[in-house]
C-alpha cells in the first residue's frame, strides 16, 4: 500500500539547507506552509518548536532570501513506521 507524503525544503544561498521536512499528514503540511507564508507576509521570523526535539528559527531577513520548495511523493506503509516527521510526533 502506498500513501502520499509531502516535503518542504527551505534553501539559502549562503547557509545551505535550512529546513528539509517530510509530512505524512497533509493538514500539518498545509499548516506549516501557512505559517511560512504568514511569516513572509507579516515580516516575522520563522520560529517553530514541536515541544520535544525539533526547533527551527529563521530570521525574516534570511527567510525572504531563501528558496522554498515543496513536493509530493509516495511511500509504503513500512517506510511510514521507519521515518516519521519530527513535527508529527
Amino acid at each position: 500500500m502506498t500513501l502520499p507524503y509531502h516535503k518542504v525544503k527551505i534553501e539559502h544561498e549562503k547557509f545551505g539547507t535550512l529546513v528539509n521536512e517530510s509530512f505524512v499528514n497533509s493538514i500539518q503540511f498545509k499548516l506549516f506552509l501557512k505559517m511560512i507564508q504568514g511569516c513572509i507576509e507579516l515580516k516575522n521570523d520563522l520560529t517553530f518548536y514541536n515541544g520535544t526535539d525539533f526547533l527551527v528559527h529563521i530570521p525574516f531577513k534570511y527567510l525572504v532570501e531563501s528558496i522554498i520548495l515543496t513536493s509530493t511523493d509516495s511511500y509504503s506503509l513500512v517506510e511510514h513506521y521507519v521515518q516519521k516527521s519530527k513535527m508529527e510526533i
